[in-house]
């Protein structure tokens, strides 16, 4: 499950203790989080199906993220669909995930 950004959400945190249940998980993550990130983040935050799920229940940052968004407008699976790839929207995550970068590139090089 490939989120719009390009993150797999399966090796997302946040998803994992989700679909797992798992208080713990979340309580990691939400230290993890608050620490590499600089912000507040409370174990009742991690929370989160997947920003592509359509459903509710997403991370609060997922709620107003501008690739979300732009993704949605456009009605596109993912960044890897788009006529502008790579714009600068990315590039925050890619320079925090660099294997988004590399997930995103291969799903264009299949197009």
């Amino acid at each position: 499950m490939i989120a719009y950004c390009g993150i797999n959400c399966l090796e997302c945190g946040a998803f994992q203790a989700t679909q797992k249940n798992d208080d713990e998980k979340r309580a990691e993550v939400a230290q993890l989080w608050s620490k590499q990130f600089n912000v507040s983040i409370n174990p009742a935050d991690i929370n989160c199906e997947g920003c592509i799920s359509g459903g509710d229940n997403i991370f609060s940052h997922c709620k107003v993220c501008e690739i979300r968004s732009c993704c949605k407008e456009q009605d596109i699976a993912n960044c890897a669909f788009c006529d502008d790839y790579s714009c600068e929207k990315l590039e925050m995550v890619f320079n925090m995930a660099p294997d988004v970068k590399r997930r995103l590139d291969g799903l264009r090089i299949n197009l």
